[in-house]
């Protein structure tokens, strides 16, 4: 039997950053939240965004696009982890055990209902909309498989350089945006996927060093950057992808939404005396780890309950306000409400999966294995983020970057992947 939330709260040393892990669970509860709010249903069963109804609310992306903050307390646990458990493969697996488990669960669960509402031929309407759709959130898992990955050598940049090493990455960033937008050098834009991102998650590492002095300078000039940026630049106003729009911050990223990562980062380290008092209380921690305990399955089944909610709205043959309007605003705390609840069913039915798992002693074995299977889990992960469930049968293909990938092929890749990982990180006792 699992040790309980109370118990593990109870256990918890002094010594731990109990802010890292409310940050980690207030990211992801504004991701979901945000992705309820988003999703504009219309009664012919499209699904749309709230941010293309209502342009205006684009501003706000600027405080709860918090991604950043999630890749940020991403590089603080990896810089941790890597320290206690160096090995490379036993690192892999330790800190993918929680995330690929549940994912790979998410993959077969839907992939099986695709499978059969396409043979029975309900793959239209909302349903064909959610198999592409549910999928599009692995885009986070794949960039976060990917930080991991860069953990070792990252660490190590860190540890000699210090701010230089962040400064590197970010410089990288402003070359390719450079190379993007004034040269217009085809496809070199997808390397901010890797500079934009690491270069957030090198701030994590910066934290766990106490070398983020001055965090009310880097909210100034993140804020002060990101503003520039947009009012004189290419770069448009929403930190979050747009529908249809010739330039996203996000798809791939752009220095923009390096920016808009120094600024959020800078902030919650401003807020870390009275989050971290908030944290150390006991009602308040034993929350905090309890959330913890499900956040990547919640995460996963967020977009499936709220969907699914839609959906029984309209099998009852509901009549669905238009988006925006005050019927549908006023709605909004029912919608959440019942997202909530079924959501909580599917986390009750695949929590189990999330569950830490015993560690196997590490033989310092395995390390090309790991490399390769983390990283066809990645692009694995990534290419089923584009193509979605709904191709499974027909072989839909979708480009990642400049290499087509089929939605089969994206399982196929992800699954074995993560099945290298696995392998590579029990390794084998010496003979």
């Amino acid at each position: 039997m699992g040790t309980s939330a109370r118990d593990i709260a109870a256990a918890t040393p002094a010594t731990r950053d109990r802010y890292v892990d409310l940050l980690r669970v207030a990211s992801l509860a504004v991701v979901v939240l945000g992705h309820w709010l988003m999703a504009a249903v219309t009664a012919d069963g499209q699904v749309g965004n709230l941010l293309a109804v209502v342009p205006e609310l684009q501003a706000a992306t600027w405080v709860f696009q918090v991604m950043p903050v999630f890749f940020f307390v991403g590089g603080f646990s990896h810089a941790l982890a890597h320290r206690s458990r160096p090995q490379y493969a036993a690192f892999l697996r330790a800190r993918l055990q929680r995330l690929l488990r549940p994912t790979m669960v998410f993959v077969g669960v839907w992939g099986a209902a695709a499978l059969l509402l396409r043979s029975a031929g309900a793959d239209g309407g909302l349903t064909g909309v959610a198999l592409r759709l549910v999928a599009q959130p692995l885009w986070f898992i794949g960039i976060y498989l990917a930080m991991v990955a860069f953990t070792p050598p990252l660490l190590r940049l860190h540890e000699r350089w210090g701010w230089g090493a962040f400064a590197a990455l970010a410089a990288g960033a402003v070359a390719v945006d450079l190379l993007r937008f004034a040269v217009g050098l085809p496809h070199v834009e997808f390397l901010n996927f890797g500079f934009v991102w690491l270069a957030v998650h090198q701030l994590g590492f910066l934290r766990a060093d106490g070398m983020i002095r001055r965090p009310a300078l880097l909210a100034g000039a993140g804020l002060v950057g990101a503003g520039a940026l947009v009012a004189l630049g290419p770069y448009p106003l929403s930190m979050v992808g747009m529908p249809g729009e010739r330039v996203s911050n996000m798809a791939p990223p752009t220095l923009a939404l390096l920016c808009h990562g120094l600024w959020l980062v800078g902030a919650v380290e401003l807020l870390k005396g009275p989050g971290a008092r908030l944290a150390g209380r006991p009602r308040a921690w034993r929350a905090v780890v309890a959330a913890n305990g499900i956040a990547m399955t919640a995460f996963l089944w967020h977009l499936t309950a709220m969907l699914g909610v839609y959906g029984v709205l309209l099998g009852l043959g509901t009549e669905l306000p238009d988006p925006a309007s005050g019927a549908w605003w006023a709605r909004v705390p029912l919608r959440f409400a019942a997202a909530a609840a079924l959501t909580a069913l599917l986390v009750a039915a695949f929590r189990r999966f999330e569950a830490p798992v015993p560690a196997v002693p590490a033989t310092g074995r395995g390390g090309p294995l790991a490399a390769l299977g983390i990283t066809l889990a990645l692009l694995g992960v990534l290419g089923l983020s584009l193509t979605g469930f709904a191709g499974l049968l027909d072989g839909h293909a979708a480009t990642l970057i400049v290499v087509p990938v089929t939605a089969p092929a994206a399982v196929a890749l992800a699954l074995a992947g993560w099945l290298l990982v696995e392998r590579a990180g029990r390794g084998r006792p010496d003979r």
